[in-house]
């Protein structure tokens, strides 16, 4: 039996029994090397449809990734491939990103406002900690309000930018449904913000439309920009680069701790789908609340400025500076 993975995920060299491991970098894995492997493990850079899995024998992809929107889901359901990520595994090492980021630029949580865009995982943690730091959160989710969930009162996108001095957006990227989020923040929706926010995307670069990001920055709309995820990666937009306070090259939940439980998730999956044996031994556990608390705390644990002066200074380096980056450790 034959396995392919990324060789960017960590800690899964010797994890896998029964089996042969390949691990490849993510422009290898391609329609000749996979064509007889029974499972994938990817991240976000393998695109997974009909023209790299077509007459290939592979039954799972598992992708180490919360996001799944580099896979076209449809057409491996159509054709008996089985579909599993990694939901909330790097969610604690973003939400130390966001807050680490916005207490460096002048968020002040005795006074002033979060709004938070999608509180899922990722979403429901920076909120979480928001709240135990004494600030005012204010959610707009619309799928977890459609389902009558009462844990916040939810609002209106335009409600939300009118009254937040901090704007973070962790929704999927998605083109279709009831709520879209392909550019959701635009032109349209920003006109809504309050002037000199902060803006946040760790979530998916699509969500915000580029040119109308930039915009506000001009205008100073937005006060601080705060950029982890880009539209066309790695192919960045330069201009939005020279005007982002925080420019990272998506790596914001790339803790030791999300990369271990991301590992976990997939060769589990990978194990339950095709039967081989897998070894979890010392990879990290579900996520638990820090029991200490503080801004002093988050800001000494993350700092984002050396990542933010490599990507400026030469932001052809996008993928070599993700892939080499040193894991940062989460608040446990």
């Amino acid at each position: 039996m034959k396995i392919i993975a990324d060789k960017n995920i960590p800690f899964i060299e010797g994890r896998i029994k029964g089996a042969d491991l390949i691990t490849l970098p993510a422009p290898a894995i391609d329609k000749e090397t996979i064509k007889d492997a029974e499972a994938l493990i990817v991240r976000t850079r393998t695109r997974c449809d009909a023209s790299l899995l077509k007459d290939s024998k592979v039954k799972i992809i598992a992708t180490a990734t919360i996001g799944t929107d580099h896979i076209d889901i449809p057409w491996c359901t159509q054709h008996g491939i089985t579909v599993r990520n990694a939901p909330g595994c790097n969610a604690p090492g973003v939400a130390l990103y966001v807050w680490a980021s916005l207490l460096r630029h002048g968020f002040d949580p005795e006074k002033s406002v979060l709004g938070v865009i999608g509180c899922g995982n990722v979403g429901g943690i920076v909120a979480r900690w928001g709240e135990r730091l004494g600030v005012r959160i204010l959610v707009c989710d619309p799928p977890r309000q459609e389902l009558g969930l009462k844990d916040y009162d939810y609002l209106p996108l335009d409600e939300v930018m009118a009254h937040s001095d901090a704007i973070t957006v962790h929704t999927p990227l998605t083109m279709k449904g009831n709520c879209p989020t392909y550019h959701m923040i635009n032109e349209i929706s920003l006109g809504s913000l309050k002037h000199g926010a902060i803006f946040v995307n760790a979530a998916r670069g699509e969500v915000a439309e580029t040119e109308s990001i930039c915009r506000a920055i001009s205008e100073r709309r937005i006060r601080h920009a705060i950029i982890d995820t880009w539209e066309n990666e790695p192919h960045i937009d330069l201009r939005l680069l020279s005007l982002a306070d925080v420019a990272t090259c998506h790596i914001a939940g790339y803790s030791v701790e999300g990369k271990q439980r991301a590992t976990r998730m997939a060769l589990e999956a990978v194990s339950e789908t095709i039967g081989v044996p897998v070894d979890t031994e010392g990879l990290q556990e579900p996520y638990k609340e820090p029991g200490i608390l503080s801004a002093s705390r988050i800001v000494g644990a993350y700092d984002p400025a050396a990542m933010t002066a490599a990507l400026k200074a030469d932001p052809s380096r996008f993928e070599a500076l993700r892939n080499a980056y040193p894991l940062h450790a989460e608040l446990l």
